[in-house]
């Protein structure tokens, strides 16, 4: 069966749009110092035709903005890259020089490299003759895969915490990373909205077997009682929140096969992956509402 596609772009519209100044804060604090963030405004989607290759592109994000004591807008251009493109710092000429030519301000563009291999990406384009430099075109970059993500844990800052799953760990750490997002994600407080949203941004490319969850919550009660128990409780609301909409999707598989057998195998699937995971009876009655008997049953 085939994996179900990843809308890329969309995931890191919506936490960059979500996240803008945090965002600049977290990887150009000299460009945040520069920055009115009083001043934010985006700008509808720019579809230019890219003429290197032949296809449409939409530009990411398009923020307007002010520097601090000026009157003129600056429009800041971040791009998403998810795979590597030789002619990437060209493209990223043309809608530069098309968005100039369209809104005829000061533009800053920003790269986002997100691919999950080692490249070293160009973040220039020059063209030259021996006698003359006709354009030296530069760009900010960030690439994710390069950044050490333990030097980021410390930073109270929510796009840290959702892009630990796109940085530079290895298969080993993958526990231990969610372990240290879970834990920025209960010290940042914040509501449910943004909360959820990068609880999934996290959980799309950070996911763990159901062995290595559990090794999680062992090592999540081995931790301070107080930030135990809040992380614990953090885990615990989004399983409910898979749970609930496992059984959803029984009770609608029920009202093509008969709408309480859907409903009673949806609720018993879930008992199973529980059980898996190491949650007792009685928390998955409560969460459930199958009778205790019959989780003794499928726990056999």
């Amino acid at each position: 069966m085939a994996k179900p596609r990843i809308d890329h772009d969309r995931l890191f519209k919506e936490l960059l749009s979500t996240f803008f100044e945090e965002f600049l804060l977290l990887f150009f604090p000299n460009v945040y110092e520069h920055i009115d963030v009083h001043h934010l405004s985006f700008l509808s989607e720019e579809l230019f035709t890219d003429v290197t290759a032949g296809e449409k592109h939409r530009v990411d994000l398009l923020v307007e903005t002010k520097m601090k004591g000026e009157d003129g807008l600056v429009i800041v251009h971040v791009e998403h890259q998810s795979y590597a493109q030789r002619t990437f710092p060209e493209r990223m000429f043309l809608y530069f020089s098309r968005l100039f030519q369209k809104y005829r301000r000061r533009i800053l563009p920003i790269a986002i490299f997100s691919y999950d291999e080692h490249h070293d990406e160009p973040s220039s384009l020059v063209v030259q003759f021996p006698f003359l430099t006709v354009l030296d075109f530069r760009f900010l970059t960030v690439e994710l895969r390069k950044l050490p993500w333990r030097a980021y844990i410390r930073h109270d800052n929510p796009v840290a915490a959702a892009l630990l799953s796109k940085m530079g760990y290895n298969e080993e750490e993958k526990v231990e990373v969610k372990k240290e997002f879970l834990r920025m994600l209960v010290r940042l407080e914040l509501d449910e909205a943004k909360q959820r949203l990068l609880f999934g941004f996290f959980e799309t490319y950070l996911r763990l077997s159901e062995e290595e969850e559990a090794k999680l919550r062992n090592e999540v009660s081995q931790m301070e009682t107080k930030e135990a128990k809040q992380v614990m409780e953090l885990i615990v609301s989004y399983e409910q929140r898979g749970m609930e909409k496992g059984i959803q999707q029984g009770v609608k598989q029920g009202m093509k096969q008969g709408r309480q057998k859907g409903i009673e195998e949806g609720k018993l699937d879930v008992v199973k992956r529980m059980l898996a995971k190491g949650y007792d009876v009685d928390t998955i009655h409560e969460l459930t509402g199958l009778p205790v008997e019959k989780i003794e049953r499928v726990k056999g």
